[in-house]
């Protein structure tokens, strides 16, 4: 859960970024990366953990 928040974390500081830096070519870019991290990492907040035992 805590590499969940860090990723989503990051997403948004990437995604601020690109949004100052728009409207550049290289903004536009930043922003989607950023905003790509934040609903993955959204996502992974929903995800069953797997555990496997031997």
């Amino acid at each position: 859960m805590t590499v969940s928040w860090i990723v989503t974390g990051l997403g948004i500081i990437v995604s601020l970024l690109g949004y100052y830096l728009t409207p550049s070519a290289w903004g536009y870019g930043i922003l989607g990366f950023g905003l790509a991290h934040i609903v993955l990492g959204v996502l992974d907040m929903f995800r069953t953990p797997t555990r496997v035992h031997y």
